[in-house]
């Protein structure tokens, strides 16, 4: 039932599904110098990097990132912080088993500066959203969201991490029902088995 996580940075989300005891067996970067690279090794997880700048094509890229990948034979491939857009090829490989974590409320702001598109929009909730990946950027099918207000005085840097605190809540959450079994695409929604709240509210801390 493991896990290969695909990181770019700090690695907060990968913390936080460490410790939610999720069984990562590895943990892959295309930047050497990520620092969830030295989180995953205090807890004892495999790590690799495959630099993006060494292949002159995205489709050569993915093709070793697979590689790489395949090598550990995940349930569940994880993206926390990949700053990278997946060729359809690679999202097509790991189908239905390849999620990702975005700060906002998709399909609300898809993409890139989340908080501060929010904050322009004069929006009163913002948030975060684990979905599973498709060809479509940010737009795969949804398994959880988190919300949190938007609250006045806000800047990008508060409102920023008021919603990282929900991915480090639901992250851990949405990947364990994965492994679980717990999780059914249907009509091109995701329906958790059980009793279990797909969407949850934050505070205002």
């Amino acid at each position: 039932m493991s896990v290969v996580v695909l990181i770019s940075g700090r690695g907060s989300n990968l913390q936080a599904i460490l410790e939610a005891g999720i069984p990562v067996c590895a943990v892959i970067s295309n930047r050497a110098d990520a620092g969830g690279l030295a989180i995953a090794a205090r807890h004892g997880v495999a790590t690799a990097v495959v630099e993006h700048g060494r292949f002159a094509s995205r489709d050569a890229f993915d093709e070793a990132l697979a590689a790489e990948v395949d090598r550990h034979a995940p349930r569940l491939v994880a993206l926390a912080g990949f700053m990278r857009v997946l060729t359809p090829g690679f999202v097509a490989r790991y189908a239905g088993r390849l999620v990702n974590i975005h700060p906002s409320l998709l399909p609300e702001f898809p993409g890139l500066h989340t908080h501060a598109r929010a904050l322009a929009a004069g929006v009163k909730r913002h948030g975060c959203t684990v979905h599973f990946v498709t060809e479509q950027l940010d737009h795969g099918p949804i398994i959880a969201q988190a919300t949190v207000p938007v609250l006045p005085g806000d800047d990008e840097a508060a409102l920023a991490a008021r919603v990282l605190a929900q991915e480090h809540r639901i992250y851990p959450r949405a990947i364990r029902w994965f492994l679980e079994g717990m999780l059914a695409i249907e009509g091109g929604r995701v329906r958790v088995k059980g009793n279990h709240a797909q969407v949850v509210a934050g505070d205002r801390a």
